[in-house]
């Protein structure tokens, strides 16, 4: 079995840059449209690469297995081979690449292997494919409000607790969202929209709350002025519930309701209130959706101001637009670069932004499943609910504390504060005199602990119930942190043993994986996982600094990156973490870029995102940049307009 390649890859060294510019420089006195342009020749240049590189190279090694009608892993790189800059197809190459990369792909019993040299030139030639994308900011992604969202939403709008969203069933998410309402969550939302008209609307006779006052305004002394006035309170009901003016024919449907409810006999506040229910279960009120109508024949179009503003205020306060972006929104403002970076920096400064690490952050971290994490309780009796609190709020605040200062990416990584109470400071082993369950910003001396390499959470998140997990820690550094892909086990690979072997008596955790990882199915990836879990051996399960393990053994906490650097402790490892600013920022990058639009990233908006990296770079990566050129991006603000839209 080969040893999995070096990572650190020789820029592909072409002239595309150059031949874009000179072309430029030739044809400035033609016209626009005679103009080659940078990312036309970088596209020609991809075109070329395909053909002359990465076909032959597919053929030769990956089709045997991943062709014809009964493709493996249902992977068909032949129909990719047809359409290289479809979205299934840049899927296709972001695995094909993971799996080269470790020597995965082709498998040890293949007829054919390609050489390391090929193999890194594979891994070269595909960065390019990109190219082969039309451009294109992909379909707004249709997606149901989160629990969150729609708890917030309701408490905005009507001024009901938030939990009353509580019955709805937990949702899970990754880059994108829940699209589809079930049956029972039908029912669900029918429920909960009843439960809030009766908090807001007092029962016939008695006197109207304020919040009915503002929706539904006096009831009209006469009969007949009820209809136009049930007119404009659908048309305000439905504008701050739609986050959008509504149109004539979504209007029309509510006013039938009431009419109808009239002709049931209910009374004026009665039928209106039948008019607010079936606005809190209607699809405009449950989705984020696209709303204006687009000229015939566009296939492309800017978002309008009114979903701009709904996208960002869910993106950053998991909430509905507040009055001055609505007011923006419905001046055609909202849009105009100036005025989006000033609302963006707005909404980050407030309270309410700790929605984006609550949605994003935690989940990027991987703690978002901390609170319902196991833990022996023998071995762990420290993690109480008020521990477990604060291990959940390190993160959080320190996260927020970056982007409202507009740190460098680096900092996540790598810092001299944190913020802790006193249990978690007595997790910690700090002295210093910290009292009580208030969360506070605590200058560190361990360099080891700094950073979320050192957080509890993340290292608990990363554990077993009663133990640690090299495995799980290098899988969460390099996808989560440095953002690399790592190929998924093969199928009925078993955990490591929790108790020692009885024919090898005493082993360590280092040792126990490295037998567990002699299966040659195991190898290829365990030696680029495990080394950069042992890295953090020093900390335990719950995240306490140790030197010995449970047995009274000494920790070995060497380590090794993919590349080839070692390191002896946490301190070393971030250092060499940090040297890798770029990588991290592309990261974050990406996976914000994935989470804002709902979906996974495909071949074009790579190219935006180089685009992106450019002027982040020159802001020296950030963090609050990052999220500002992400939702003032091309992806972002832009929609493809769908057949039949």
């Amino acid at each position: 079995m080969q040893p999995p390649l070096n990572l650190r890859i020789d820029p592909f060294k072409v002239g595309a840059l150059a031949v874009a510019l000179c072309w430029m420089l030739v044809l400035s006195g033609h016209a626009e449209t005679n103009a080659l342009s940078e990312e036309e020749a970088l596209r020609v240049q991809a075109q070329n690469i395909f053909k002359e590189k990465v076909e032959p190279f597919v053929k030769e090694y990956c089709t045997r297995c991943h062709g014809g009608g009964r493709a493996k892993a249902n992977v068909n790189l032949e129909v990719d081979l047809k359409a290289p800059g479809r979205g299934a197809a840049f899927a296709h190459w972001k695995k094909a690449v993971a799996n080269v990369k470790v020597h995965d792909m082709p498998p040890e019993d293949a007829a054919k292997q390609p050489s390391d040299e090929e193999r890194l030139q594979f891994i070269e030639w595909i960065e390019h494919l990109k190219y082969l994308s039309p451009k294109n900011p992909g379909p707004f992604v249709i997606r149901r409000l989160t629990t969150t969202e729609y708890g917030n939403t309701l408490h905005d709008l009507y001024g009901v607790d938030p939990e009353i969203a509580a019955p709805l069933p937990e949702e899970v998410l990754g880059e994108g969202y829940l699209n589809a309402i079930s049956p029972m969550q039908s029912e669900l939302f029918l429920d909960l929209a009843n439960k809030v008209v009766e908090q807001i609307v007092a029962p016939e006779g008695q006197r109207p709350t304020s919040i009915q006052r503002r929706l539904f305004g006096r009831t009209p002394s006469k009969e007949e002025d009820f209809p136009d006035s049930a007119w404009k309170v659908a048309r305000s009901l439905a504008r701050e519930a739609y986050r959008r003016p509504a149109t004539d024919a979504e209007l029309s449907v509510l006013w039938d309701i009431f009419t109808l409810s009239r002709e049931h006999g209910l009374d004026y506040t009665a039928s209106l209130a039948m008019m607010l229910k079936a606005v809190l279960v209607s699809p405009q009120f449950l989705f984020i959706t696209p709303s204006a109508e687009v000229e015939s024949g566009q296939d492309i179009v800017r978002l309008d101001d009114h979903q701009l503003a709904s996208r960002l205020s869910y993106l950053l306060w998991a909430a509905p637009p507040d009055a001055k972006l609505s007011a923006l929104a419905d001046q055609g403002t909202l849009h105009h670069p100036k005025t989006l970076r000033s609302q963006i920096k707005r909404l980050l400064k407030h309270q309410r932004a700790r929605a984006l690490f609550d949605g994003f952050g935690a989940q990027w971290l991987r703690v978002n499943d901390l609170e319902r994490q196991v833990f022996d309780p023998v071995l762990f009796p420290q993690m109480t609910p008020a521990l477990r609190q604060a291990m959940m709020d390190e993160p959080r605040l320190f996260f927020e504390h970056i982007v409202h200062k507009n740190q460098p990416i680096i900092r996540l990584i790598d810092s001299d504060y944190t913020f802790l109470n006193e249990s978690l400071a007595e997790l910690y082993g700090i002295q210093k005199n910290i009292r009580g369950p208030r969360m506070r910003r605590v200058k560190l001396n361990n360099p080891n602990r700094g950073g979320i390499l050192g957080m509890a959470a993340t290292l608990a998140a990363t554990s077993f119930p009663n133990r640690t997990s090299p495995v799980r820690r290098g899988v969460w550094v390099l996808e989560q942190v440095l953002g690399e892909r790592i190929p998924p086990p093969p199928p009925d690979i078993p955990e490591l043993d929790e108790q020692d072997h009885p024919d090898e008596p005493g082993l360590t955790l280092r040792e126990r994986t490295q037998r567990h990882t002699s299966d040659p199915t195991c190898a290829t990836c365990h030696r680029v996982l495990d080394p950069i879990g042992f890295g953090l051996e020093n900390f335990d399960a719950i995240g306490r600094w140790r030197e010995r393990n449970q047995a009274g053994a000494m920790i070995d906490s060497t380590g090794e990156l993919p590349s080839g650097e070692t390191f002896s402790s946490p301190a070393e490892f971030k250092r060499l973490l940090v040297m890798r600013e770029a990588q991290l920022a592309r990261n974050l990058t990406e996976r914000f870029m994935a989470y804002a639009l709902g979906r996974p990233l495909e071949g074009y908006d790579e190219v935006v995102v180089d685009q992106l990296m450019k002027r982040i770079a020159k802001e020296d990566y950030r963090v609050q940049t990052i999220l500002t050129e992400v939702i003032t991006s091309y992806l972002f603000t832009h929609r493809t307009v769908e057949t039949g839209s």
